[in-house]
Protein backbone atom coordinates (compact mmCIF):
# COMPACT_ATOMS: atom_id res chain seq x y z
CA UNK A 1 0.00 0.00 0.00
CA UNK A 2 1.72 3.35 -1.22
CA UNK A 3 2.55 5.56 2.11
CA UNK A 4 3.50 9.53 1.68
CA UNK A 5 6.70 10.52 3.27
CA UNK A 6 7.02 14.38 4.18
CA UNK A 7 9.97 15.77 6.61
CA UNK A 8 9.24 18.76 7.49
CA UNK A 9 9.05 21.54 8.31
CA UNK A 10 8.66 23.04 4.70
CA UNK A 11 7.80 26.49 3.37
CA UNK A 12 5.56 26.53 0.30
CA UNK A 13 6.99 28.57 -2.34
CA UNK A 14 6.79 28.94 -6.43
CA UNK A 15 4.03 28.76 -8.95
CA UNK A 16 1.40 25.84 -9.18
CA UNK A 17 -0.96 25.26 -11.93
CA UNK A 18 -4.48 24.07 -10.72
CA UNK A 19 -5.77 20.80 -12.41
CA UNK A 20 -9.74 20.28 -13.77
CA UNK A 21 -12.13 19.99 -11.34
CA UNK A 22 -12.77 16.79 -10.40
CA UNK A 23 -16.46 17.51 -8.84
CA UNK A 24 -17.29 19.53 -11.62
CA UNK A 25 -15.59 16.78 -14.38
CA UNK A 26 -17.81 13.78 -12.59
CA UNK A 27 -21.44 15.08 -13.10
CA UNK A 28 -20.51 16.36 -16.67
CA UNK A 29 -19.04 13.00 -17.62
CA UNK A 30 -22.15 10.98 -16.26
CA UNK A 31 -24.22 13.72 -17.96
CA UNK A 32 -22.42 12.37 -21.86
CA UNK A 33 -24.74 9.54 -21.68
CA UNK A 34 -27.44 11.33 -23.00
CA UNK A 35 -25.28 12.32 -26.22
CA UNK A 36 -26.00 10.22 -29.60
CA UNK A 37 -23.24 12.19 -30.82
CA UNK A 38 -19.64 12.21 -29.84
CA UNK A 39 -18.41 14.65 -27.23
CA UNK A 40 -14.83 15.90 -26.00
CA UNK A 41 -14.27 16.68 -22.38
CA UNK A 42 -11.07 18.43 -22.08
CA UNK A 43 -9.31 19.22 -18.57
CA UNK A 44 -9.74 16.54 -17.40
CA UNK A 45 -7.53 16.10 -13.95
CA UNK A 46 -6.21 12.36 -13.91
CA UNK A 47 -6.98 11.26 -10.89
CA UNK A 48 -9.06 7.69 -9.50
CA UNK A 49 -12.48 9.13 -9.58
CA UNK A 50 -12.22 10.34 -12.97
CA UNK A 51 -10.64 7.01 -14.09
CA UNK A 52 -13.34 5.07 -12.42
CA UNK A 53 -15.82 7.21 -13.68
CA UNK A 54 -14.61 6.51 -17.15
CA UNK A 55 -14.59 2.84 -16.76
CA UNK A 56 -18.25 3.03 -15.39
CA UNK A 57 -19.20 4.72 -18.84
CA UNK A 58 -17.23 1.93 -20.56
CA UNK A 59 -19.48 -0.75 -18.56
CA UNK A 60 -22.05 1.22 -20.33
CA UNK A 61 -21.52 0.80 -23.49
CA UNK A 62 -19.71 4.59 -24.28
CA UNK A 63 -17.03 4.30 -26.51
CA UNK A 64 -13.97 6.43 -24.65
CA UNK A 65 -10.72 7.37 -25.66
CA UNK A 66 -8.54 9.11 -24.16
CA UNK A 67 -5.62 11.65 -24.88
CA UNK A 68 -1.94 10.88 -25.19
CA UNK A 69 -1.25 13.96 -22.23
CA UNK A 70 -4.68 11.93 -20.71
CA UNK A 71 -6.45 15.18 -19.77
CA UNK A 72 -8.96 14.98 -22.43
CA UNK A 73 -11.67 12.86 -23.77
CA UNK A 74 -13.51 12.07 -26.61
CA UNK A 75 -16.92 9.50 -25.69
CA UNK A 76 -18.93 8.21 -28.20
CA UNK A 77 -22.50 6.25 -27.52
CA UNK A 78 -24.93 4.18 -29.27
CA UNK A 79 -28.62 5.11 -29.23
CA UNK A 80 -29.13 2.51 -26.55
CA UNK A 81 -26.90 2.16 -24.02
CA UNK A 82 -26.44 -0.60 -21.68
CA UNK A 83 -28.30 0.10 -18.44
CA UNK A 84 -26.63 -1.45 -15.82
CA UNK A 85 -23.85 0.09 -13.37
CA UNK A 86 -22.71 -2.34 -10.88
CA UNK A 87 -21.32 -2.44 -7.42
CA UNK A 88 -17.87 -3.01 -8.00
CA UNK A 89 -17.48 0.66 -10.34
CA UNK A 90 -20.00 2.37 -8.11
CA UNK A 91 -18.67 1.41 -4.37
CA UNK A 92 -15.86 3.56 -4.14
CA UNK A 93 -17.51 6.88 -5.84
CA UNK A 94 -20.27 8.52 -4.58
CA UNK A 95 -20.96 10.37 -7.65
CA UNK A 96 -21.48 6.85 -9.32
CA UNK A 97 -24.94 7.47 -8.57
CA UNK A 98 -25.54 10.29 -11.34
CA UNK A 99 -25.42 7.73 -14.35
CA UNK A 100 -28.90 6.95 -13.04
CA UNK A 101 -30.63 9.95 -14.10
CA UNK A 102 -29.52 9.53 -17.49
CA UNK A 103 -29.97 6.34 -18.22
CA UNK A 104 -33.83 6.68 -17.28
CA UNK A 105 -33.84 9.69 -19.58
CA UNK A 106 -32.71 8.27 -22.81
CA UNK A 107 -33.02 4.41 -21.91
CA UNK A 108 -36.13 4.38 -19.57
CA UNK A 109 -34.80 1.86 -17.15
CA UNK A 110 -31.84 1.29 -14.95
CA UNK A 111 -30.15 -1.01 -12.57
CA UNK A 112 -27.70 1.05 -10.42
CA UNK A 113 -25.98 0.35 -7.60
CA UNK A 114 -26.00 2.45 -3.99
CA UNK A 115 -23.21 4.25 -3.74
CA UNK A 116 -19.90 4.24 -2.09
CA UNK A 117 -16.98 6.92 -1.41
CA UNK A 118 -15.99 8.76 1.70
CA UNK A 119 -17.01 8.23 5.21
CA UNK A 120 -17.81 11.39 5.88
CA UNK A 121 -21.53 11.09 6.58
CA UNK A 122 -24.57 9.03 5.66
CA UNK A 123 -25.58 11.02 2.32
CA UNK A 124 -29.02 9.45 1.39
CA UNK A 125 -29.58 9.46 -1.85
CA UNK A 126 -33.48 10.24 -1.29
CA UNK A 127 -33.36 13.57 -2.81
CA UNK A 128 -32.38 12.17 -6.04
CA UNK A 129 -35.03 9.45 -6.03
CA UNK A 130 -37.65 11.86 -4.54
CA UNK A 131 -36.96 14.63 -7.99
CA UNK A 132 -36.64 11.55 -10.38
CA UNK A 133 -39.89 10.29 -9.42
CA UNK A 134 -41.46 13.33 -9.61
CA UNK A 135 -40.01 13.60 -12.97
CA UNK A 136 -42.03 9.99 -13.86
CA UNK A 137 -39.17 7.70 -12.67
CA UNK A 138 -40.54 4.69 -10.55
CA UNK A 139 -37.96 2.62 -8.54
CA UNK A 140 -37.31 -0.22 -6.22
CA UNK A 141 -34.67 -0.62 -3.81
CA UNK A 142 -33.31 -4.34 -3.55
CA UNK A 143 -29.88 -6.24 -2.96
CA UNK A 144 -28.38 -3.00 -2.67
CA UNK A 145 -29.46 -1.71 -6.31
CA UNK A 146 -31.90 0.68 -7.46
CA UNK A 147 -33.87 -0.88 -9.85
CA UNK A 148 -35.68 1.86 -11.87
CA UNK A 149 -37.81 2.21 -14.97
CA UNK A 150 -39.97 5.05 -16.63
CA UNK A 151 -42.74 4.60 -19.42
CA UNK A 152 -41.41 6.28 -22.12
CA UNK A 153 -39.78 9.78 -21.79
CA UNK A 154 -40.01 11.37 -18.18
CA UNK A 155 -41.98 14.31 -18.00
CA UNK A 156 -40.86 18.32 -16.94
CA UNK A 157 -42.20 18.79 -13.21
CA UNK A 158 -42.03 21.56 -10.26
CA UNK A 159 -39.41 20.31 -7.48
CA UNK A 160 -38.65 22.42 -4.67
CA UNK A 161 -36.10 20.39 -3.03
CA UNK A 162 -36.35 20.59 1.21
CA UNK A 163 -32.51 20.74 1.55
CA UNK A 164 -29.81 22.02 -0.39
CA UNK A 165 -27.73 19.06 -2.06
CA UNK A 166 -25.43 19.26 -5.00
CA UNK A 167 -25.36 15.74 -6.02
CA UNK A 168 -29.49 15.53 -5.91
CA UNK A 169 -29.33 19.24 -7.63
CA UNK A 170 -26.80 17.58 -10.46
CA UNK A 171 -29.34 14.70 -10.67
CA UNK A 172 -32.15 16.58 -11.33
CA UNK A 173 -30.13 18.64 -14.34
CA UNK A 174 -29.10 16.07 -16.03
CA UNK A 175 -32.60 14.22 -15.98
CA UNK A 176 -34.75 17.38 -17.05
CA UNK A 177 -32.51 17.67 -19.96
CA UNK A 178 -34.35 15.18 -22.56
CA UNK A 179 -37.68 15.47 -20.89
CA UNK A 180 -41.05 15.76 -22.35
CA UNK A 181 -42.17 19.61 -21.42
CA UNK A 182 -40.65 22.36 -18.79
CA UNK A 183 -38.93 21.68 -15.23
CA UNK A 184 -38.62 24.66 -12.82
CA UNK A 185 -35.98 23.82 -10.28
CA UNK A 186 -36.28 25.74 -6.62
CA UNK A 187 -34.04 25.61 -4.00
CA UNK A 188 -31.02 24.28 -5.65
CA UNK A 189 -27.08 24.22 -5.14
CA UNK A 190 -25.28 26.96 -7.19
CA UNK A 191 -21.72 25.91 -6.44
CA UNK A 192 -19.76 26.74 -9.21
CA UNK A 193 -19.62 23.11 -10.43
CA UNK A 194 -23.03 22.79 -10.76
CA UNK A 195 -23.21 26.08 -13.22
CA UNK A 196 -20.14 24.63 -14.71
CA UNK A 197 -22.74 21.31 -15.66
CA UNK A 198 -25.40 23.51 -16.56
CA UNK A 199 -23.24 25.64 -18.74
CA UNK A 200 -21.92 22.66 -20.55
CA UNK A 201 -25.42 21.04 -21.12
CA UNK A 202 -26.46 24.10 -23.10
CA UNK A 203 -23.22 24.45 -25.07
CA UNK A 204 -25.26 20.84 -26.27
CA UNK A 205 -28.30 22.17 -27.15
CA UNK A 206 -30.03 22.10 -23.65
CA UNK A 207 -32.44 24.74 -22.93
CA UNK A 208 -31.75 26.09 -19.34
CA UNK A 209 -32.30 29.17 -17.37
CA UNK A 210 -31.66 30.54 -14.32
CA UNK A 211 -34.80 32.07 -12.72
CA UNK A 212 -33.39 34.23 -9.73
CA UNK A 213 -30.78 32.75 -7.46
CA UNK A 214 -31.71 29.37 -6.66
CA UNK A 215 -34.03 28.30 -9.37
CA UNK A 216 -33.50 26.74 -12.93
CA UNK A 217 -35.94 26.37 -15.27
CA UNK A 218 -35.40 23.80 -17.95
CA UNK A 219 -37.31 22.67 -20.89
CA UNK A 220 -36.49 19.41 -22.31
CA UNK A 221 -35.01 18.81 -25.64
CA UNK A 222 -35.54 15.34 -27.72
CA UNK A 223 -31.73 15.34 -28.73
CA UNK A 224 -28.14 16.99 -27.70
CA UNK A 225 -25.41 18.14 -30.10
CA UNK A 226 -22.17 17.45 -30.30
CA UNK A 227 -19.56 19.64 -28.20
CA UNK A 228 -16.59 19.88 -27.06
CA UNK A 229 -16.12 21.57 -23.69
CA UNK A 230 -12.87 22.36 -21.19
CA UNK A 231 -14.13 21.98 -17.13
CA UNK A 232 -13.78 24.23 -14.53
CA UNK A 233 -10.30 24.51 -12.46
CA UNK A 234 -10.35 22.82 -9.31
CA UNK A 235 -11.19 25.34 -6.33
CA UNK A 236 -10.71 22.68 -3.69
CA UNK A 237 -6.95 22.24 -5.15
CA UNK A 238 -6.92 25.83 -5.07
CA UNK A 239 -8.00 26.31 -1.38
CA UNK A 240 -5.66 23.57 -0.42
CA UNK A 241 -2.59 25.21 -1.82
CA UNK A 242 -3.71 28.45 -0.80
CA UNK A 243 -4.09 27.12 2.93
CA UNK A 244 -0.44 25.18 2.54
CA UNK A 245 1.14 28.75 1.87
CA UNK A 246 -0.33 30.79 4.19
CA UNK A 247 0.37 27.72 7.05
CA UNK A 248 3.81 27.94 6.09
CA UNK A 249 4.48 31.65 6.31
CA UNK A 250 4.85 30.92 2.32
CA UNK A 251 4.81 32.82 -1.22
CA UNK A 252 2.87 30.83 -3.81
CA UNK A 253 1.39 32.18 -7.07
CA UNK A 254 -1.36 30.08 -7.89
CA UNK A 255 -2.58 30.31 -11.84
CA UNK A 256 -5.43 28.49 -14.24
CA UNK A 257 -8.31 30.12 -11.57
CA UNK A 258 -10.95 32.81 -11.36
CA UNK A 259 -10.19 34.01 -7.72
CA UNK A 260 -13.84 35.44 -8.27
CA UNK A 261 -14.91 31.74 -7.33
CA UNK A 262 -13.35 31.94 -4.20
CA UNK A 263 -13.96 34.95 -2.48
CA UNK A 264 -15.28 33.74 0.94
CA UNK A 265 -12.31 31.47 1.07
CA UNK A 266 -9.58 34.39 0.30
CA UNK A 267 -11.72 36.65 2.73
CA UNK A 268 -10.89 34.07 5.24
CA UNK A 269 -7.01 34.09 4.44
CA UNK A 270 -6.80 37.52 4.92
CA UNK A 271 -8.45 37.62 8.22
CA UNK A 272 -5.95 35.25 9.64
CA UNK A 273 -3.58 37.75 8.19
CA UNK A 274 -2.43 36.43 4.48
CA UNK A 275 -1.63 38.78 1.98
CA UNK A 276 -3.63 37.95 -1.04
CA UNK A 277 -2.96 39.72 -4.63
CA UNK A 278 -5.57 38.49 -7.08
CA UNK A 279 -5.83 38.84 -11.24
CA UNK A 280 -8.11 37.44 -13.63
CA UNK A 281 -7.06 34.08 -13.42
CA UNK A 282 -4.14 33.77 -11.14
CA UNK A 283 -3.67 34.53 -7.32
CA UNK A 284 -0.52 35.47 -5.12
CA UNK A 285 -0.29 34.49 -1.08
CA UNK A 286 1.90 35.31 0.93
CA UNK A 287 1.33 33.50 4.40
CA UNK A 288 1.63 35.61 7.68
CA UNK A 289 4.43 35.42 9.95
CA UNK A 290 1.55 35.12 12.97
CA UNK A 291 -1.44 33.39 12.33
CA UNK A 292 -4.73 34.72 13.46
CA UNK A 293 -7.61 32.42 15.20
CA UNK A 294 -10.80 32.98 14.01
CA UNK A 295 -13.61 32.50 16.30
CA UNK A 296 -16.49 31.03 14.72
CA UNK A 297 -15.72 28.87 11.30
CA UNK A 298 -19.40 27.65 9.68
CA UNK A 299 -18.90 25.29 6.51
CA UNK A 300 -22.09 25.69 4.67
CA UNK A 301 -23.27 25.58 1.22
CA UNK A 302 -21.89 28.04 -1.61
CA UNK A 303 -20.90 30.67 -1.55
CA UNK A 304 -20.36 29.98 2.43
CA UNK A 305 -17.34 28.36 3.39
CA UNK A 306 -17.50 24.83 1.79
CA UNK A 307 -16.92 21.44 3.51
CA UNK A 308 -14.32 20.25 1.46
CA UNK A 309 -12.02 22.84 2.81
CA UNK A 310 -12.98 22.67 6.26
CA UNK A 311 -10.26 19.66 7.19
CA UNK A 312 -7.51 21.77 5.76
CA UNK A 313 -8.42 24.86 7.09
CA UNK A 314 -8.53 23.45 11.02
CA UNK A 315 -4.67 22.63 9.95
CA UNK A 316 -4.23 26.39 9.77
CA UNK A 317 -6.06 27.57 12.62
CA UNK A 318 -4.16 24.92 15.12
CA UNK A 319 -0.86 27.31 14.56
CA UNK A 320 -2.66 29.95 15.07
CA UNK A 321 -2.53 32.55 18.14
CA UNK A 322 -5.44 31.36 20.03
CA UNK A 323 -8.79 29.73 20.31
CA UNK A 324 -10.64 28.89 17.33
CA UNK A 325 -14.09 27.49 16.93
CA UNK A 326 -15.38 25.29 13.28
CA UNK A 327 -18.69 24.56 12.87
CA UNK A 328 -19.19 21.69 10.45
CA UNK A 329 -22.94 22.33 9.48
CA UNK A 330 -22.82 19.69 6.10
CA UNK A 331 -21.27 16.37 6.73
CA UNK A 332 -21.86 14.59 10.54
CA UNK A 333 -18.93 12.64 10.31
CA UNK A 334 -16.43 15.10 9.24
CA UNK A 335 -14.43 15.70 12.01
CA UNK A 336 -12.58 11.89 11.68
CA UNK A 337 -9.21 13.55 11.15
CA UNK A 338 -9.12 15.54 14.43
CA UNK A 339 -8.00 12.11 15.70
CA UNK A 340 -5.01 11.95 13.40
CA UNK A 341 -4.13 15.78 14.24
CA UNK A 342 -4.02 14.90 17.93
CA UNK A 343 -1.34 12.44 17.27
CA UNK A 344 0.89 15.52 15.80
CA UNK A 345 0.28 17.70 19.03
CA UNK A 346 -2.89 19.59 17.87
CA UNK A 347 -5.06 20.23 20.75
CA UNK A 348 -8.68 20.21 19.52
CA UNK A 349 -12.07 19.22 21.48
CA UNK A 350 -15.11 18.16 19.41
CA UNK A 351 -18.40 18.86 20.63
CA UNK A 352 -21.45 17.74 18.51
CA UNK A 353 -20.65 19.72 15.39
CA UNK A 354 -18.22 21.84 16.99
CA UNK A 355 -14.79 21.59 16.90
CA UNK A 356 -12.73 23.87 19.47
CA UNK A 357 -9.13 24.06 18.28
CA UNK A 358 -6.93 25.56 21.49
CA UNK A 359 -4.32 27.19 18.75
CA UNK A 360 -0.33 27.52 18.76
CA UNK A 361 0.45 23.92 18.18
CA UNK A 362 4.09 22.70 17.55
CA UNK A 363 3.38 19.88 15.14
CA UNK A 364 5.79 16.99 16.09
CA UNK A 365 5.84 14.73 13.43
CA UNK A 366 4.37 10.92 13.70
CA UNK A 367 2.95 8.10 11.72
CA UNK A 368 -1.07 8.68 10.36
CA UNK A 369 -3.58 7.18 8.59
CA UNK A 370 -6.51 9.01 6.29
CA UNK A 371 -9.71 8.69 6.58
CA UNK A 372 -11.27 10.14 3.66
CA UNK A 373 -9.98 12.39 0.40
CA UNK A 374 -9.95 16.05 2.13
CA UNK A 375 -8.61 14.42 5.81
CA UNK A 376 -5.84 13.08 3.35
CA UNK A 377 -4.85 16.46 2.19
CA UNK A 378 -5.22 17.86 5.35
CA UNK A 379 -3.11 15.20 6.68
CA UNK A 380 -0.36 16.14 4.05
CA UNK A 381 -0.91 19.78 4.89
CA UNK A 382 0.07 18.84 8.99
CA UNK A 383 3.33 16.73 7.77
CA UNK A 384 4.58 19.90 5.84
CA UNK A 385 4.12 22.09 8.98
CA UNK A 386 5.35 18.87 11.79
CA UNK A 387 9.02 18.93 12.79
CA UNK A 388 10.31 15.80 11.88
CA UNK A 389 9.57 12.61 9.16
CA UNK A 390 5.68 12.51 9.34
CA UNK A 391 4.11 9.00 7.22
CA UNK A 392 0.71 9.46 5.54
CA UNK A 393 -0.83 5.55 4.91
CA UNK A 394 -3.64 4.94 2.72
CA UNK A 395 -3.08 8.01 0.26
CA UNK A 396 -5.70 6.18 -1.82
CA UNK A 397 -8.12 8.77 -0.81
CA UNK A 398 -6.09 11.77 -1.41
CA UNK A 399 -5.24 10.31 -4.87
CA UNK A 400 -8.88 10.25 -5.92
CA UNK A 401 -9.25 13.99 -6.34
CA UNK A 402 -5.66 15.30 -6.56
CA UNK A 403 -3.63 15.25 -9.61
CA UNK A 404 -0.08 14.94 -9.32
CA UNK A 405 -0.38 16.08 -5.43
CA UNK A 406 2.91 15.33 -4.35
CA UNK A 407 5.28 16.06 -7.48
CA UNK A 408 2.85 19.67 -6.96
CA UNK A 409 4.55 19.97 -3.44
CA UNK A 410 7.83 19.40 -3.93
CA UNK A 411 7.78 21.77 -7.18
CA UNK A 412 6.84 24.76 -4.56
CA UNK A 413 9.93 23.57 -1.61
CA UNK A 414 8.04 20.58 -0.14
CA UNK A 415 9.70 17.23 1.19
CA UNK A 416 7.74 14.81 -0.10
CA UNK A 417 7.94 10.75 -1.34
CA UNK A 418 5.66 8.49 -2.26
CA UNK A 419 6.62 5.09 -1.31
CA UNK A 420 5.17 1.54 -1.56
Amino acid sequence: MKKFLIEGPCKVKGTVNISGSKNSALPILASTILFDKYVEIKNLPRVKDIETMLNLLRSLGSKVVISKKKNSVKIYNKKRNKTFASYSLVKTMRAGILVLGPLIAKSYKAKVSLPGGCLIGSRPVNYHLNSLRRLGMSYKISKGYIYAKAKNNLHGANINFKKISVGASEQAIIASALSKGKTLLKNIAIEPEVKDLVNFLVAGGAKMKWLGKRSLQIEGVKSLNSISYSVMSDRIETGTFLIAAALTEGNLKVKNFNPKLIQTEINLLKKVGAKIKTFSNEIIIQGPKKIINIKNLITGEYPKFPTDLQAQFMVLLCKANGRSVIYENIFENRFMHIAELRRLGAKIIIKNNRAIIEGNTKFEAAELMSSDLRASAALVLAGVASKGKTIINRIYHCLRGYEDFDKKLRNVGVRIKRVS
